[in-house]
């Protein structure tokens, strides 16, 4: 005789009343992301010079993404300093 699973019963984690999340890039007023603007690049870098995550920025993928893109560059054209480098 084959033995049957107990059904699981799922407990409610009241997760469904969660604040929307909110976008950062529209609340600094940002349509467009450049990287010749590094003040506003800066709040998405930490003290260490990485790239904060979407986590802590609240960021959608796609503008995460033009976010990393737009750092990258200005490290390439050194706007930015890129991580582990002390200022000196």
């Amino acid at each position: 005789m084959a033995r049957t699973k107990p059904a699981r019963v799922r407990s409610s984690r009241g997760g469904e009343n969660k604040p929307a999340k909110r976008n950062a890039l529209k609340a600094l007023g940002v349509d467009s992301v450049d990287y010749k603007d590094t003040a506003r690049l800066r709040t998405f870098i930490s003290d260490r010079g990485k790239i904060r995550s979407r986590a802590v920025t609240g960021l959608t993928v796609q503008q995460q993404r033009q976010i990393a893109i737009a750092i990258k560059n200005a490290r390439e054209m050194a706007l930015l300093p890129y991580p582990g480098q002390s200022p000196r």
